[in-house]
């Protein structure tokens, strides 16, 4: 069939094949592509699209991740982040088996449910870790500035970034808790939060050689931010915006982790950013490459707005981003 994929959400690799390359439809399909810049067809490795929730007006709903389990080559196991049919505002965290190369629909087994307040705000990028465990990024719920309070709430999921052994099995979870969660053990929190304090992160992913894990919140009002997500680590929304406070929020404080990198939504508001500007970040990952050596190390981005392309690289001595130079680009919208 023709390269034309509606929406394409997500980008990435199964771990086996270095020659292919998935991309996720929104509306639910996932197609397979020879990793070749003169290819013009696609094969589909998976169909969902009778169970996912999609429509253009309430554009941060459907399919939006998707991950190949570590082991891969053994189990043929795919995981998935989806709005699901089977309830208004419902995303599913589900397991998906392959047979004869492809996904085989009927296998679905669901991880996790994730009751959503409003369409927008889902998150939805899901990442394996170099420890093996499946991390969910999740948005506030939607609306706008965090209205019913969640992300400061470690009773709630939403606002948080998640991390779930999905090779065990728990009471009636169809996961476990890894014991090194920083509220496995706690009354006061959800065991499954590993970090929280996040807006919409739209990009997750790990650095290939030193396993940091790098995220792209969406701001609500001004600034756009980069995060390096710690253990544990609150990152300051709805009370911080970036390197500012937001509305009646709070100035820096120890308890609230600043982002390594902001930038505005107009030029007007200022900063130190060269002209960078965009109102919707779209993660990224660190290039680890020969191919395009100057660039080797740099944290690669984009802005769906905008659709400005930029390279960071942050300094680990010194804990400062030393550089943010803008790549040359079509300024089509990054969603991916």
């Amino acid at each position: 069939q023709e390269l034309e994929i509606r929406r394409p959400i997500v980008v990435t690799h199964d771990n086996v094949h270095s020659d292919l390359i998935y991309i996720a439809s929104q509306y639910g399909k996932v197609h397979v592509i020879k990793d070749d810049e003169d290819v013009e067809d696609s094969e589909l490795f998976m169909d969902i699209e009778d169970r996912v929730v999609y429509n253009d007006k309430q554009n941060e709903e459907g399919l939006l991740g998707l991950a190949f389990h570590p082991k891969y080559k053994d189990n043929g196991e795919v995981f998935v982040y989806y709005t699901s049919k089977k309830a208004k505002q419902l995303s599913i965290v589900s397991r998906f088996r392959t047979r004869n190369g492809k996904v085989d629909a009927s296998t679905e087994e669901e991880i996790m449910r994730i009751p959503q307040p409003y369409w927008n705000h889902n998150g939805g990028q899901i990442v394996f870790g170099p420890d093996g465990y499946l991390y969910i990024a999740l948005g506030d719920g939607g609306k706008g500035g965090d209205p019913h309070k969640n992300v400061q709430n470690r009773m709630t999921l939403l606002g948080s970034i998640l991390r779930i052994d999905i090779d065990k099995k728990s009471g009636r979870r169809n996961y476990a808790i890894p014991s090194d969660n920083p509220f496995a053990r706690r009354k006061e929190a959800l065991n499954e939060i590993y970090a929280y304090g996040v807006r919409n992160i739209w990009g997750l992913s790990f650095d290939p050689k030193t396993g940091h894990l790098w995220a792209a919140d969406v701001g609500q009002k001004l600034w756009e931010e980069i995060n390096v997500i710690v253990k544990g680590g609150n990152y300051g929304w709805n009370v911080r915006e970036g390197w500012h406070k937001y509305e009646n929020g709070s100035g820096p404080k120890p308890e609230y982790l600043e982002p390594i990198w902001e930038y505005p939504h107009e030029l007007k508001q200022g900063g130190s950013q060269g002209g960078q500007f965009g109102k919707s970040i779209t993660g990224g990952f660190v290039y680890r490459g020969s191919a395009l050596k100057h660039l080797d190390g740099y944290y690669i981005y984009g802005d769906y707005v905008s659709g400005g392309v930029w390279a960071l690289k942050y300094d680990w001595k010194t804990k400062k981003t030393v550089e943010n130079r803008s790549i040359k680009n079509t300024k089509l919208p990054v969603m991916a």
